[in-house]
Formats: structure tokens, sequence, C-alpha cells
């Protein structure tokens, strides 16, 4: 490498071009348009895993691209020799079971071409496609989140209207359940390994019944024990509507509308399905209610049907509620 001081311009020799040109990892080849013949460098062979002890042609190395590109990259080759100026493609090649995202760029014009030979550079663009997948699942994923809520917020907004008795009470009972949505959405976790979204079935109990325990899930007088398990991202509403009903209730007529309550939560799992049992003690005196129930009951044996595939079983007993839930653990995990 030379450096002219007059001009200030830097001389570039062949060594120092080839290490700038591997540290930006570009790889260099050459196409003979009549003979198809294809010459490449080093970096070049490795990028592709293809052998160097053979003569190689652009049809033999375009069986590496993945069939779904294949014939487009083919195409845009061929194209390539009646475009002025530069041309850029992106394709994905199969290394193995891997796919490899690769960038091919070049001159294109056959007016330009010296001895029949168009010239490029191939890039290896994998991370940065992947990148770019990762960011359109996860626009996709929010943009299906964000319309699932909107469309349960609608839906609450109307059937809390239905039995509010004032803008006041709307007010009141949609705001308590959208916070209810919002930490049960909070609890929602990224899985390991890809395996999708969920949060635990324990955290989903604990947080959404904290509000009604001075002293705080585990320590007063609200007490917890399920099975570890994950509630996916569409149960987890479901089921935090579940919870925030028999919660409201307790709070308005059962154990939990006075200091001395108490209420268990208890779980068992069998048979592909799990049964979570609300206990209250200590509370008033139950009375069965007349009817077929109001909102509040209407909703929890819809959310628990119809969403996840269960059942909801009273036991009006004079010492206390006792509800059973019956889940399908593979309802939940959606």
């Amino acid at each position: 490498m030379s450096v002219n001081s007059t001009k200030g311009h830097v001389d570039w020799g062949p060594a120092q071009l080839r290490r700038a040109l591997e540290a930006a990892g570009v790889a260099l080849w050459a196409w003979n348009v009549d003979t198809d013949s294809l010459i490449m460098d080093s970096h070049s062979y490795t990028l592709w895993d293809v052998s160097d002890d053979v003569d190689l042609t652009f049809e033999r190395l375009s069986e590496k691209i993945h069939p779904a590109d294949r014939d487009r990259v083919r195409a845009a080759f061929s194209a390539t020799r009646a475009i002025v100026g530069p041309y850029e493609i992106d394709f994905r090649i199969l290394v193995g079971e891997e796919v490899r995202w690769i960038s091919a760029r070049g001159q294109g014009d056959d007016a330009g071409m010296h001895d029949r030979s168009m010239t490029g550079v191939f890039l290896d663009v994998t991370a940065r496609k992947q990148a770019e997948e990762s960011h359109e699942l996860l626009a996709g994923e929010m943009s299906h989140r964000v319309k699932n809520l909107l469309a349960l917020a609608s839906g609450l907004t109307s059937i809390t209207s239905r039995t509010s008795t004032s803008v006041e009470d709307m007010s009141r009972q949609l705001t308590a359940r959208l916070m209810a949505l919002g930490r049960a959405h909070d609890l929602v976790r990224p899985l390991p390994g890809g395996q999708g979204n969920a949060a635990l079935l324990g955290d989903l109990f604990t947080v959404l019944l904290a509000p009604y325990d001075d002293e705080g899930a585990f320590a007063g007088r609200i007490r917890i024990a399920v099975p570890r398990m994950g509630v996916g991202q569409s149960a987890a509403t479901g089921l935090a509507l579940v919870i925030h009903e028999l919660a409201t209730n307790s709070v308005k007529y059962g154990a939990l509308s006075v200091p001395e309550g108490t209420l268990d939560v208890s779980g068992t799992q069998s048979d592909g399905s799990i049964e979570i049992r609300w206990s209250e003690r200590g509370g008033p005196g139950v009375q069965i209610p007349e009817g077929a129930g109001g909102y509040g009951s209407k909703l929890l044996r819809r959310t628990l049907s119809g969403h996840l595939g269960g059942t909801i079983e009273h036991d009006w007993a004079p010492d206390g509620l006792l509800v059973a839930l019956r889940l399908d653990v593979e309802r939940l995990s959606v």
C-alpha cells in the first residue's frame, strides 16, 4: 500500500485489498456469459460449500439455490446482461440442512464486459434476513394481539353497559375487568426454544388476587397452591376474566366481603385435565341464587366452555362457597 501525499489518495496493493475483502465478508466471482463457466475466489467456495477441484458453471452452482428461488435467480442473472448499471438480488441457498441468504451484486450491460465475463460479489446476508423475519413476525404478532384486545374490550364494553345501573357503575366494572386483562398479559413471557408465549398458572392467580388481600397472596387470607404449568397467551386472557369474576362475587357476597373470610385455591392435574377448587370460608351465610344468574355467571360459563373448553360447578355449602373449575390442559397451553 502506498500513499500519494500530493493528492491524499491511498493506492491499495493486492494483499491489502484481499484483507479488506475478507474483513467485509466479500466473495468474488466472474461469469462467462458465452460458456457459462464460473470462476470464484476461495471465500465463495466456502460460502456456497462447493468443491474447487471441478470445473464450475453457473448452471451447476444454481443447483445449490433454494428450489423456491432458483428460477427467479436464473432469470435475474440472464436479465442483468441488458441492465445498464449496478444490480442486486437476494436469494437462499442450501448448505446441508442449513439455509443461507446470499446477496449477489454486480455491474450489468454487455457493452461493459471484459473478455465476455461479468464480475460481481457475493455477500452472506443471513443474519440480516433473519433479523428482518423476526421483526416481521413480531410486528404481525403485535398486530394480532392488539386486534384481539380491541375486540375483547369492545365486547366487554357492550355487555357491561347492559348490566350497569349508572355511568359510574359501568366505568368501575369495565375498568376493573380491563385491568385484570392487563395484569394477565403482563405475565405472558416467551418460552425457550421458540415454543411460544406463556404465563405460569400460579402467577396468574397470585397477581390477579393480590389486590383483594392486604397482606399479599401466599401470606394472608388468600392461599394458592396449584400445579406448576404454563398458560398460553390466549388462554391467559380467558382465565383472567374467570378469576376476576369469581373474586368480584366473593368481594360482594362471599368470604372476601368480611375481614375474617379466607379463600383457598388449589388444583390437581390428571388425564389431560386440571381441576381447580375455589374454597371460601368465614364469610356471610351462603344463599343459593335464584334463576340462571346475572351477567357475571353467564360470562364465566361462556368463557369456560367456549374459550377454555372447561366446565364450572358450584357447591353452595352453608359454611362457604365451593367452585370447581375443570379445564382442558391442551386448551390452556394455547
